[in-house]
């Protein structure tokens, strides 16, 4: 009997650690599959060897002699070097003649043609499966790059090659490296960025732009254009752009943006190209593109420029081939992307994430945005999203806050910024918020020009013409502008006498509405105090510097009076219509 209640303890003890050990796994397995549905690519941890899918895509039409030079340089490339485990595909897309020949053209055509199928269908690859695409007609250039790829997942990129291009040995180990160190490590991570570039740099898109110089030193860096001599491209952003070109392509809208050589393009081959689409769609997003800076314009792929729908005679290469001798070279060691430095289509630095949240933080951005010693402050309390000024912007956290940093706006957080408490109001938030960025400005030795976000400034030298030198402070109630002027006499009344009256005034008596009450509020405080003030900055609409309208108003009132007077620069989406180059950013 003994025996036979120690075995069955036994069995008990067996069975209970069997289930003990199963609900382990099933909770490793629960945890696993958890953690596998909250990963999204770029917001988890870094993962040292990322299983992810590398599409090569070759674009091709008649170039026997281009192709061959391509493929066999992507067949002699390095693979693998950085340890990556997954597979790299070959895919080859062959556009087919136009039908709408003589018979001479299309004897010669279909010759052409088979001679690139045989030549092809005997290359070896040996870095994963080889597809290849035969069209039944011609899709042209911007047919081949659109129908190429829709990603199957979040973990598939395309790097995507026209035939006359010829890659370095060493471009897979940089595609790798960029994949791993800014897509998959979420320290690096920004969705902003929509691939990698490996062509040598050279194009500044924007009209009357600054003349593209990198810094020497400097290996990789961030710009808004799109680069088609050797393009990866992430899963994301391609869907979406994709799916904004099918909306506008459908509702017959063009791809113009003004201000932008692209537009020359666009009106001398139109749908031939599909350049003028993406790059409308990437400043419409805010998006931007990595690049790469070699010495003696060397880059890790080449475009022999062979004659083509962009070049009726060939013109060779446009830079030389990065080679082995940087083998043994940090080349590889990407540096974090906070310290790159980013470029719009002016080739104009932008510095994106900029969010004040204290005074000291202030102290560091302003002296960056001051032109002529003066900074522009812009209030964002009550914008509406059409507001698409280019200044200093001050409000609380919104999706048009954080877009505005995004796209390289310096913001100021006034809810940190004044450590504000959970009963001020937004009129008591921005009265000090703003009250103590004109302060900080005048300590740095700078004038403040303070805008409401229902002002547009149009014309900053019309303004200053109507400005007298013998007035410190300029004060527009109607138009919700305020300008103080730089002087230590201004600095000293601001901070001793205004400054401590403007929060008083603004705590004891909060505002529910919204608007200029900022600068309702000056008016009666320096009314108060008997301060002199120029109030004749020509408050209004028709040739006044600043134009100004109610809250009450509706936007497609406000969008109507705009374009009446040319300054309506957003297209039906929200986006903008205009690339506007200053000389002043060089």
């Amino acid at each position: 009997m003994m025996m036979v209640l120690a075995q069955h303890k036994k069995n008990v003890l067996h069975l209970l650690l069997l289930l003990f050990f199963m609900s382990i796994i099933v909770l490793l397995l629960l945890v696993s599959e958890t953690t596998h549905s909250l990963t999204k690519p770029g917001a988890t941890t870094f993962r040292h060897n990322p299983t992810f899918t590398l599409l090569i895509k070759v674009l091709t039409f008649n170039r026997l002699h281009s192709l061959s030079r391509c493929l066999r340089s992507l067949s002699s490339a390095e693979y693998g070097v950085a340890g990556h485990t997954g597979r790299v595909h070959l895919h080859v897309y062959i556009d087919h003649f136009s039908l709408d020949q003589n018979d001479t053209s299309v004897e010669d055509n279909l010759r052409s043609t088979k001679e690139i199928l045989d030549f092809v269908d005997k290359f070896e690859w040996r870095y994963g499966e080889k597809l290849v695409h035969y069209r039944t007609g011609n899709a042209g250039l911007q047919g081949q790059w659109l129908e190429a790829w829709w990603p199957s997942s979040d973990h598939e990129f395309v790097f995507v090659v026209e035939d006359d291009l010829e890659v370095s040995p060493l471009y897979y180990g940089f595609l790798e490296r960029v994949i791993r160190d800014y897509y998959y490590d979420a320290s690096n991570f920004n969705p902003s960025v929509y691939g990698a570039s490996l062509q040598r740099p050279w194009l500044v898109p924007g009209e009357n732009g600054n003349k593209l110089q990198v810094d020497p030193k400097t290996n990789v860096f961030l710009y808004q254009l799109v680069g088609t001599w050797g393009q990866l491209l992430f899963p994301k952003p391609w869907k979406e752009f994709r799916i904004w070109y099918d909306e506008h392509k459908s509702k017959d809208k063009k791809p113009y943006l003004d201000g932008m050589v692209t537009n020359e393009w666009y009106r001398t081959l139109g749908e031939r190209i599909w350049t003028p689409w993406f790059i409308k769609f990437v400043h419409s997003r805010g998006y931007f593109n990595i690049y790469t800076n070699f010495p003696n314009e060397s880059a890790l792929s080449v475009s022999h420029r062979d004659a083509g729908v962009n070049y009726r005679e060939t013109e060779g290469p446009d830079s030389q081939l990065l080679n082995n001798s940087f083998i043994g070279s940090d080349f590889l060691k990407l540096q974090p992307s906070r310290r790159l430095k980013w470029y719009d289509y002016c080739f104009g630095e932008v510095v994106p994430g900029r969010v004040v949240r204290s005074l000291n933080e202030l102290g560091t951005v302003l002296p960056s945005v001051q032109r002529d010693k003066t900074v522009v402050l812009v209030s964002l309390f009550a914008a509406d999203e059409i507001l698409t000024l280019n200044h200093v912007f001050i409000g609380s956290r919104t999706e048009l806050f954080y877009d505005l940093a995004r796209r390289g706006h310096p913001v100021i957080d006034a809810d940190m910024f004044i450590k504000s408490k959970t009963w001020y109001t937004d009129s008591v938030k921005e009265a000090m918020g703003n009250a103590y960025v004109v302060e900080k400005c005048l300590e740095l030795g700078y004038s403040t020009w303070v805008l409401s976000s229902n002002a547009l400034l149009v014309d900053d030298g019309l303004l200053l013409d109507r400005i007298r030198s013998e007035y410190d402070f300029y004060i527009g109630e109607s138009s919700g502008v305020l300008i103080v002027q730089s002087s230590p006499a201004t600095q000293k009344l601001w901070s001793n006498e205004l400054m401590p009256s403007i929060v008083s005034s603004a705590t004891k008596n909060p505002s529910p509405k919204q608007g200029p009450d900022f600068i309702r509020l000056m008016v009666k405080t320096v009314e108060a105090m008997s301060i002199a003030v120029n109030q004749s900055l020509g408050d209004g609409l028709d040739g006044k510097p600043v134009v100004y309208w109610s809250p009450e108003v509706g936007s497609s009132t406000i969008q109507t009076k705009l374009a009446e007077l040319n300054l309506w620069l957003v297209d039906d989406d929200l986006s903008c219509k205009a690339v506007i180059c200053h000389n002043s950013l060089s």
